[in-house]
């Protein structure tokens, strides 16, 4: 399974272009991906630089017409031609299970602009199994708001690995596979030596696997590649890693490779690839 993790800044490269298409091109000639999970994908917003408020998850989907495609959005605001919605895509070409939207914790914090965060859910039936994919954008601005949604992030993996009463009757109530195998991936908004990191990899009660820094388990020792910040930042600002892949304990020896293309200027954000056999 390749998978493809972006946060594409509302499809913008840094020549101030938005272009979705521009954001698939890359993604397939990059990593062909049997999964993509893009963030800041956005609808209605035509107020963003370069936008025309265009429906980036649609669009998006078209251009990757044989996948299928999971939406969720943590902001949704009304507009003047419906409804404005910024969050997370994911999009993939193996078959695609139950599908959730978790909102992530949103605390006070008047000391700093913030915007409602979620994480989007998707059981993918993967060659070596069923695995849950989830791709998550916390908090930029708020300590405190992103170490609750790391929290949570927690919570939502161990209450997955939790036992439920299986239904076979057909409904909604029906019971659908919810393995413990996972993948948690997108902009995390910190860097590697943020405790936060620490705090995503810290072991769980027993039968909940741990998550594992994809980039760790196959690069020990070596620094993570800068993914935020190469190609456009403020004076004073450095690049630094905030894009991660952590994948349960139980897929580490599936792990065959990860990368960050550090080249693409299609987003302000470089994209991350891993395989996992």
């Amino acid at each position: 399974m390749r998978l493809l993790t972006w946060n594409v800044q509302w499809c913008r490269g840094i020549d101030g272009t938005v272009s979705p298409s521009r954001i698939a091109a890359e993604a397939r000639r990059l990593a062909d991906p049997d999964v993509a999970c893009f963030q800041e994908v956005a609808c209605g917003f035509a107020e963003l630089p370069g936008s025309r408020g265009e429906d980036q998850p649609d669009a998006l989907a078209r251009e990757f017409a044989s996948f299928s495609s999971a939406y969720g959005w943590g902001v949704d605001l009304p507009g003047h031609n419906g409804r404005k919605r910024f969050g997370n895509l994911v999009l993939s070409r193996l078959p695609m299970g139950r599908v959730l939207r978790h909102s992530l914790p949103w605390p006070a914090a008047p000391e700093a602009p913030s915007m409602p965060r979620l994480a989007v859910e998707a059981i993918i039936e993967a060659p070596f199994g069923a695995v849950r994919v989830i791709t998550t954008h916390l908090e930029y601005y708020s300590d405190g708001q992103r170490a609750a949604q790391v929290e949570r992030l927690r919570e939502l993996h161990a209450e997955a690995c939790s036992d439920k009463l299986v239904v076979t009757e057909a409904g909604p109530f029906q019971s659908w596979p919810q393995p413990k195998s996972a993948v948690l991936c997108g902009d995390f908004n910190l860097p590697p030596d943020d405790p936060l990191h620490e705090r995503m990899v810290e072991p769980f009660r027993e039968g909940v696997p741990r998550f594992v820094d994809a980039w760790e388990a196959l690069h020990p020792g070596m620094a993570h590649p800068h993914s935020f910040r190469v190609h456009e930042r403020e004076e004073g600002e450095s690049p630094y890693c905030c894009d991660f892949v952590f994948v349960t304990e139980d897929l580490v020896p599936r792990l065959s490779s990860i990368r960050v293309d550090g080249a693409t200027q299609a987003s302000d954000h470089q994209p991350v690839m891993v395989e996992i056999r």
